[in-house]
């Protein structure tokens, strides 16, 4: 297997699990609505802190294209509790599928979490170095 894919696999599954973890420990299903009180602390750090630590693990652990990876972690951890929430977590089968976790507020949580995601997976990259420039003598990379 090309490092690079094994890197990029690393990578995306650090930053699920994280994702994952940070969804745990701070007791949050982003995919829920309950009312105006589901906008508490808690909910803020899950959809933009966590996801910026996990889009910033994944582009320091890939390198360059990291920013672009670092969106897989956030898309695989929602889609995945959405569809647990929808299908398995539902008490009654004949529930409409949109009934408890509504598409309409998913989507935009989705973008807030890929955004924050991207944006920490584009810090992650300055944070690195891929984008310092070669010195024209003896390939030293500048620091500038």
């Amino acid at each position: 297997m090309n490092s690079r894919y094994a890197k990029g696999f690393i990578a995306v599954l650090a930053g699920s699990v994280l994702i994952y973890l940070g969804d745990k420990a701070l007791g949050v299903n982003i995919e829920v609505f309950t009312g105006i009180s589901t906008f508490n602390f808690a909910w803020m750090l899950d959809v933009f802190l966590v996801p910026f630590i996990a889009g910033f693990l994944v582009s320091w652990i890939f390198g360059l294209g990291g920013k672009w990876l670092a969106c897989l972690p956030p898309l695989i951890v929602r889609c995945t509790s959405f569809v647990y929430l929808t299908y398995f977590e539902n008490s009654s089968a004949d529930v409409d599928m949109f009934f408890l976790v509504p598409l309409s507020y998913w989507g935009p949580c989705l973008i807030l979490v890929v955004e924050a995601a991207n944006f920490g997976g584009i810090i992650g990259e300055v944070v690195k170095g891929v984008y310092r420039r070669p010195s024209k003598e003896n390939n030293v990379v500048v620091h500038s």
